[in-house]
């Protein structure tokens, strides 16, 4: 009963927080940019993981959806363990799926590939990087939806709209090619044709 009524709470919260998402600028997805080396050898090693998207898809998100995807995502940031590439692999950029260690981009391609398996379109799943306050390099897992972009971050819980994260946007996936990579251009997301529905 505990459990039924912690959830309910939990889901109002997040569904509110969403709802407040309407009026965010969307990340808007600009021309074609260099790819990061870490991911061009990820796609040597899994090219399916690369492939084109069938469809430009931006997630129609409900109270079930952002449950689903904070539940990943938090679980992601509690079962892998910040490790860097060159202790973990003895190289670095090394992007790879992670079992229990990874940096940033690991905790995204994971997260990216567990939402893909629940169902949410690879266009709507794009691995964005950014830069810190600190000048440091950083990937975040971007997931376009309706009500804006949102972000999953392994050094946070919380999921928060791309404009609301203390970093400095240079580049995400391309939506129609998961091997290509864009630019980030910012335009206003029309609160009239966003939609958040059950």
């Amino acid at each position: 009963m505990f459990f039924r009524l912690l959830q309910a709470v939990l889901s109002a919260l997040l569904f509110s927080t969403a709802a407040s998402y309407a009026a965010q600028k969307q990340l808007a997805i600009g021309g074609p940019t260099s790819q990061p080396i870490g991911h061009y050898g990820f796609c040597q090693r899994l090219p399916a993981e690369c492939r084109s998207n069938a469809k430009d898809y931006r997630l129609v998100l409900t109270r079930g959806m952002l449950l689903q995807i904070s539940g990943i995502n938090r679980r992601v940031n509690e079962s892998v363990r910040p490790r860097n590439d060159i202790d973990v692999y003895g190289r670095d950029e090394w992007w790879a799926l992670p079992s229990d260690v990874g940096d940033c981009e690991d905790y995204a391609l994971l997260k990216r590939q567990l939402l893909h398996q629940a169902g949410i379109p690879l266009s709507s799943l794009l691995i964005g990087v950014v830069r810190q306050k600190n000048g440091d390099g950083h990937a975040v897992l971007v997931v376009r939806t309706t009500r804006g972009n949102l972000v999953l971050d392994n050094l946070t819980d919380k999921i928060r709209p791309w404009d609301e994260v203390p970093y400095r946007w240079l580049k995400v996936q391309a939506p129609e090619h998961s091997g290509k990579w864009r630019t980030v251009n910012l335009v206003d997301l029309d609160p009239a044709t966003a939609s958040l529905s059950e």
